[in-house]
């Protein structure tokens, strides 16, 4: 009864995962749309290409948040079970309302919901003290960047904004800035690259292709990427006239939607490989059975301290990332149009500026916390960055009264799944024993 639960837990999961890529597929093209940059069907296949693509660039960090999300030791199948159908529903009922609410946290607050229902509050990792030089993790920080994902992004976005608009003036003083700009950015992701000596497992005989195609490094060579196309660009905008560096812009527009794509699919899809990973370690835990007499496909281990207080490495199967990547592309393919128009033009009008500087701050936000390891909205956080572009041309120019009610969305999110969660787990629980 275990296993066919635990496949039935894998196959909703995956389901909910294909419904986030159609319900969140318009944070990565509703700006590439709304400016006629491509067409909505050219534009679902760009941001599901790059959807799949994160498959090589991210590791695992946010997927192991949400696996912990609660003690795996004292929660059972169902409890998985019913957070993944909570989700499910309250993504379908806000992509059929039109509202871009957020499948992350939908999918926390349910799993947090149901564990609660079945063994207390006190089941839930609501804080813990990260590792020297590592950020805390739990429920609460995830609830902290509810908030500030958005602002992050909306901060990064005004900057950007600015920061295009003095480089229109033919002034010395932009030129500088951007110069120093570049200076610093190479500086600081020449530190983050990982040699190839610190590689534990080079994937290539060359040293420099190792070093390229390293996951950690891909990271950060895509961030040097975007910010010096974007400094190129500052550094030429005050000799183009308004038709130049409009067709500008529009070509800038596929690099920002691929980026921001990326971070989508790194973000969310991870979510998903942390409720699967969760669910065959409940499975192993609960059905009393070793490691060694499941098949090889079932081999999970969540990263944590032995006895003796040494470093236990994660094990994650191929197929988990694999299978999670593909269904977030699949879904991006379907397209989510009702959302689309709520972020393209009902926050605020956007032009290719702000498609420009809106995708890039919030692909930016979500490699950040994504090296983080923290799960945050990619609905919250290009939100954000689209407010954030939008004050550069005055308070008036958002539409707050639209904003206001996406918010209501974001707060009720998951106090809504958690409880929602909580009474499929209560009436599940009088069918499944």
């Amino acid at each position: 009864m275990s296993l066919t639960l635990l496949f039935v837990i894998i196959v909703l999961a995956l389901i909910f995962d294909y419904i986030n890529g159609f319900h969140d597929a318009a944070n990565a093209i509703a700006t590439i749309v709304a400016t006629k940059v491509l067409t909505p069907f050219q534009a679902v296949l760009w941001a599901a290409f790059f959807n799949f693509l994160a498959y090589w660039v991210f590791g695992f960090g946010v997927a192991d948040t949400v696996a912990k999300t609660a003690n795996t030791m004292e929660i059972n199948l169902v409890v998985i079970l019913a957070g993944v159908i909570a989700a499910i529903i309250w993504n379908l009922l806000t992509w059929w309302l039109g509202i871009p609410s957020s499948s992350s946290h939908t999918l926390i607050g349910g799993f947090a919901g149901a564990a609660i229902a079945h063994a207390g509050f006190n089941v839930v990792l609501w804080y813990k003290e990260g590792k020297a030089g590592e950020m805390p993790t739990g429920v609460l920080v995830i609830l902290g960047f509810i908030v500030l994902a958005p602002v992050i992004g909306a901060v990064i976005s005004y900057f950007i904004s600015i920061w295009f608009l003095h480089s229109s003036k033919k002034s010395i003083w932009p030129k500088i800035f951007t110069l120093t700009l570049m200076l610093v950015v190479g500086i600081y992701i020449y530190t983050q690259i990982k040699f190839y000596h610190e590689i534990k497992h080079p994937r290539f005989e060359s040293h420099f292709w190792s070093v390229v195609l390293e996951a950690h490094n891909i990271k950060w060579l895509l961030v040097a990427f975007i910010v010096m196309s974007v400094s190129f660009f500052c550094l030429i905008f005050s000799s183009l006239n308004q038709t130049q560096s409009t067709a500008w812009l529009r070509k800038m527009q596929l690099l920002s939607s691929a980026s921001f794509s990326l971070g989508h699919g790194g973000n969310d899809s991870q979510k998903v490989m942390g409720i699967i990973a969760a669910a065959v370690v409940v499975y192993i835990h609960t059905s009393g059975v070793s490691m060694d007499s499941l098949p090889s496909w079932l081999h999970v281990i969540l990263p944590s301290k032995g006895a003796n207080g040494e470093e236990i490495a994660g094990q994650m199967p191929d197929w988990i990332p694999l299978a999670c990547y593909s269904a977030i592309a699949a879904g991006t393919l379907s397209g989510g149009w009702k959302i689309v128009k709520t972020m393209g033009s009902k926050i605020t009008k956007v032009t290719p500026f702000e498609g420009v500087t809106s995708e890039t701050a919030g692909a930016l936000t979500l490699y950040f916390t994504e090296h983080l390891k923290i799960p945050v909205s990619t609905t919250h956080t290009i939100t954000g960055s689209i407010i954030g572009s939008g004050l550069t041309k005055g308070v008036s120019a958002v539409k707050w009264g639209v904003t206001v009610k996406l918010i209501w969305a974001w707060i009720l999110t998951i106090p809504v799944s958690a409880v929602l969660a909580a009474l499929v787990y209560y009436l599940l629980s009088l069918f499944i024993h």
